[in-house]
């Protein structure tokens, strides 16, 4: 089989590694790919949002399937159209993929078939979310309704903090139309978890649990990233808070969307809340998270390739999905400035070094130039390591860590301390 895989960032080279090792897989092409992949698939120098030169090159090399794993993509309708082409695709389709890129569909469906979340409302004017804010109480979550690179989320403190949260993402375009609707939502306490899931659309299959790190510096502190890292499984999601979340949070989603005529089939990411209330939806993802997926994948036993298709044919009911008894943890190591303005190019040195100490190192902004491995993002390569426990992992990453270096070279200290 040829698979072609779209995006180029650490979930990718993580998806293309996993893919790499099934034994079906005779060529894996990635659009665009980056230089980590370059081993174990043929980088093809196309945009992931680039819907049509990804058609055109379809036309002239053919393959079984295409796994479209950004949230980009996916919002721009391209599992439609490779649908519309008989060209078979992993993902969901656009109207299905509206759970992550309208956060504001996504409360409403909420609201409507009673999944529990935190009190908001939706707001596409500024005055009136102005007028709003002036008597609630405070820490509120203001969040742009459409994708923001996962950094659309702001916790303001007092009125002056939301005056200008607000005027920023309404009026200046801080994210740009993306930040034109608002959610404007009560701030939730307790342990965060995010539990990803297979479906396809009638069955679902739950990955470990996991927890991810979304500020920039320890403790919690600074704006809101794409991720700075992630362990798996999370101690706090014990099995009756498993079955309250299948019973009440999982299955209702995916009934709730084909009522609405929005089957979903791919990967779906719960982000929740454990109040004590109860756990809550802060909000969902249509796709793998990044950068959990360099976190759960290595755990996967079974045929990713296999799971795929049977998503794609939703025969999942019929598919065994076995997972290791092991741990894991991610830390991501950033270019110094992320998430604002930050410099490319830096050579990187020492990743030979730190393979051999059983870790994973996933690409994540990274060039070749010269031949020698060169920063090109903002979050640069994501180091992953497995054990018997979260602490164990998490320990072999840190031990290994300094064998990396790039000029201004930034990661958290405190993974897996949650």
């Amino acid at each position: 089989m040829k698979v072609l895989v779209i995006g180029g960032g650490g979930r990718e080279h993580a998806v293309v590694k996993k893919l790499s090792e099934s034994p079906k897989i005779k060529k894996i092409y990635c659009a665009p790919g980056n230089a980590g992949m370059g081993k174990i698939a043929q980088c093809v120098n196309i945009k992931a949002t680039d819907i049509d030169g990804i058609l055109d090159f379809l036309k002239d090399n053919p393959v079984d399937l295409v796994v479209v794993t950004p949230d980009d993509p996916l919002a721009l309708g391209l599992v439609d159209k490779l649908n519309e082409r008989n060209i078979r695709a992993f993902g969901p389709v656009a109207k299905a993929a509206e759970i992550e890129s309208s956060k504001a569909f996504a409360k409403n469906l909420m609201k409507k078939y009673g999944i529990p979340t935190g009190a908001f409302e939706v707001f596409d004017n500024p005055e009136k979310a102005l007028q709003y804010v002036k008597n609630k109480q405070y820490p509120l979550v203001i969040k742009a309704s459409g994708l923001a690179l996962g950094k659309g989320v702001i916790i303001v403190e007092n009125y002056r903090q939301a005056e200008e949260t607000i005027n920023q993402m309404m009026i200046n375009d801080m994210f740009g139309s993306s930040g034109h609707t608002v959610i404007i939502e009560e701030f939730l306490q307790g342990p965060e978890v995010t539990v990803l899931a297979f479906t396809d659309g009638k069955t679902i299959k739950t990955m470990p649990s996991c927890q991810d790190h979304k500020r920039v510096f320890d403790n919690d502190k600074g704006p809101n990233t794409g991720g700075m890292g992630a362990f798996s499984p999370s101690k706090h999601y014990t099995k009756e808070i498993e079955e309250y979340c299948i019973n009440n949070i999982f299955y209702p989603t995916i009934r709730a969307m084909k009522k609405e005529g929005r089957n979903f089939k791919g990967v779906i990411y719960f982000q929740m809340m454990l109040t004590k209330d109860g756990p809550k939806v802060i909000e969902y993802n249509a796709r793998f998270g990044d950068p959990e997926t360099q976190v759960l994948l290595p755990l996967l036993k079974t045929d990713l390739l296999d799971i795929f298709n049977a998503i794609t044919d939703e025969r999942l009911d019929k598919t065994d999905i076995q997972w290791e008894n092991s741990a894991g943890a991610t830390v991501v190591l950033a270019s110094g400035g992320y998430p604002k303005e930050y410099t490319k190019g830096y050579p990187i040195s020492g990743l030979e070094e730190i393979q051999k100490q059983e870790i994973t190192v996933y690409h994540m902004g990274t060039a070749m130039k010269e031949g020698e491995y060169v920063t090109n993002g903002g979050r640069v390569l994501s180091l992953t390591a497995k054990g018997d426990t979260v602490e164990q992992a998490v320990a072999r990453v840190y031990n290994n860590i300094n064998k990396v270096c790039f000029k201004d070279m930034h990661y958290r200290k405190d993974i897996g301390r949650k």
